[in-house]
């Protein structure tokens, strides 16, 4: 059963597993997490964002049309605040950090920096704790682009562990999943009320952040 974070008549806030398609994939056949979250729940839910596959952690789906059309808009309007956990590769030197890089993203699916045709992308970082080769960062995004904290943080040299698409190839397999973990999201309800809610680090994140030497 799928973990639920947060519930009411309005929206319902969900623990994704990685692994799994946060909504249906044309390019990959079986079971997205909104198909099994509305069988589990029997009623029909509205996708609201989106997280990439690999990707663990909180996400938000609508129950009504009209709560679908509130957190739209809180969601265009780069309202909704979100807090990722990412354990990158080396050792992050700056404690803090704005990565201002436009983003492209190309017909393979793969995203990069692109100066001349790139979107306006803009990624807030500190560093959480500096390990042997590793740095756990917490990422703030502030735009909504596809991959954007894996390519920001790959143009600086520190590509997620774990990324089968950013970093060296060879090395990435070495890890059993994306150490990327959207860890608090922060709507506000169609009341009005601000809600925040937190997604618990995973088992499959956490003891990959002690094997890296995380106290």
């Amino acid at each position: 059963m799928s973990e639920i974070l947060y519930e009411d008549n309005d929206i319902i806030v969900v623990n994704k597993p990685e692994g799994m398609a946060a909504i249906p994939d044309r390019r990959r056949a079986g079971d997205s997490f909104l198909d099994v979250l509305s069988a589990e729940r029997g009623e029909r839910l509205y996708v609201v964002h989106r997280l990439d596959r690999e990707t663990s952690g909180v996400i938000v789906f609508a129950r009504t049309a009209e709560a679908h059309r509130y957190l739209n808009r809180q969601f265009e309007g780069r309202t909704v605040r979100k807090v990722y956990l990412a354990l990158t590769h080396g050792v992050v030197g700056e404690d803090r950090g704005v990565i201002d890089k436009p983003l492209r993203q190309f017909g393979s699916g793969r995203v990069a920096v692109d100066a001349a045709a790139g979107k306006s992308s803009l990624t807030e970082f500190h560093v959480r704790e500096r390990l042997r080769a590793h740095t756990l960062v917490e990422a703030r995004p502030r735009t909504g682009r596809r991959h954007q904290i894996r390519v920001h943080l790959y143009s600086l040299g520190h590509p997620i562990a774990g990324d089968p698409l950013y970093g060296d190839h060879a090395g990435q397999r070495a890890y059993p999943r994306l150490m990327l973990h959207a860890h608090t999201l922060t709507v506000h309800l169609p009341s009005g009320r601000p809600q925040s809610v937190e997604a618990p680090i995973p088992d499959s994140f956490r003891s990959i952040l002690l094997a890296a030497g995380h106290r």
